[in-house]
């Protein structure tokens, strides 16, 4: 299991590579600029800003600029030269000698040429420049919109919100779509299954952002029962409605995967003979079928709270919530290139480790599954 864990976290690094790359440069083919707004700025200035922002370079240099020549930590013992002077200043770094010990005892000491780098960064980021390299850093760049604040200043101010909405909503989805899909699922072909089914359809097919008008409307402006919109440090009141429009669809898709596999496994030999026992039919959906019935909607799991935690861009939107899907949709709009590229990086991450930890868990739930 470990080797396993390894092998997919290794084939990630690639697959989220690609993902940056595709991302950065769709967001570069958009039409409009950060800088485009009704008032155009004077082309002096908007010249100073591209060129601030580094995007007065060509489109492949501006993701990803590398440069050859510093790569090198023993630069004089790898290319058989040194540091033209120049060269390092222009790069800002700078060359020193040090002293390496004799390579054999009693032998001369030997010196080597090494980089150091001015402003004390790791000499790879300055090696791999362009966007790239400071995402390899940890560093999403500044946002072009918000001015005083940086993308990851963005992403840890939002992400509280979005993950409180996020796990709250998929718990609640859980604990309800699980109880009907197993009632529904020991009631097949009845009046409780096809009044569970018909809702779940319901609940699946009307989106986020009509029901959550809906709801804004007859339970906060008719019956003034809760506030229709605000954060407020995560008042109870405040989240109920966000929440409930989250599981809404969540409940309904929860339902009927619980439900199909319940009634698979419900006809299987391990569970007649567990009622040919005499156990409770209590007993015989916990602690027997219960547990083989999860197995699709752990599958299901993963990518659905990534894309719960990390904002849901209508509801946040709608309730004026300030999340993660609230900044990608104004960042999208204002063609805030590294705030949009920082939540996609962000999702994808979370879509593959949280598939990863899916497939963890289904082999735990299933002993028969053996990753090779």
């Amino acid at each position: 299991m470990i080797s396993y864990i390894i092998r997919r976290l290794i084939g990630a690094v690639p697959t989220l590579l690609i993902i940056t790359a595709v991302a950065f440069f769709m967001m570069r083919a958009a039409p409009g600029g950060p800088f485009d707004g009704e008032r155009r700025v004077p082309p002096e200035i908007e010249a100073n800003l591209r060129a601030a922002y580094d995007l007065d370079k060509p489109l492949w240099q501006q993701f990803i600029d590398v440069r050859p020549g510093l790569c090198a930590m023993r630069f004089g013992e790898l290319t058989g030269s040194r540091p033209d002077a120049d060269t390092l200043a222009a790069q800002g770094l700078k060359g020193r000698e040090l002293r390496l010990p004799p390579s054999r005892p009693g032998g001369p000491s030997q010196t080597s040429s090494f980089l150091e780098l001015r402003d004390e960064k790791n000499l790879v980021v300055r090696c791999l420049g362009g966007y790239l390299g400071k995402v390899l850093q940890g560093d999403f760049g500044p946002s072009f919109k918000n001015k005083d604040f940086t993308v990851n200043e963005l992403i840890a101010a939002g992400a509280p919100v979005s993950l409180t909405l996020g796990l709250s909503a998929i718990t609640v989805a859980l604990f309800i779509g699980m109880s009907l899909g197993i009632v529904a699922a020991l009631n097949q072909n009845r009046s409780g299954d096809y009044s569970i089914m018909t809702a779940a359809m319901v609940g699946i097919t009307i989106p986020t952002f009509v029901t959550a008008p809906l709801l804004t409307l007859f339970l906060g402006v008719y019956a003034g029962l809760l506030p229709v919109g605000g954060w407020e440090g995560g008042r109870l009141e405040n989240i109920i409605l966000p929440i409930t429009v989250l599981a809404l669809p969540q409940i309904a898709i929860i339902s009927r995967l619980t439900r199909g596999s319940m009634i698979e496994v419900m006809r299987s030999n391990y569970v007649r003979t567990a009622r040919a026992k005499g156990l409770s039919e209590f007993t015989v959906v916990t602690r027997h079928a219960l547990r083989s019935a999860l197995l699709p909607l752990v599958s299901y799991l993963g990518p659905a709270i990534a894309g719960l935690v990390t904002g849901s861009l209508v509801v946040e939107q709608i309730f004026q919530l300030p999340g993660i899907g609230r900044y990608f949709i104004n960042g999208a709009l204002n063609r805030d290139y590294t705030l949009v590229m920082g939540v996609v990086i962000l999702y994808a991450t979370l879509v593959i480790l949280l598939n990863l930890l899916a497939d963890v868990i289904y082999r735990l739930l299933d002993p028969k599954v053996r990753y090779e």
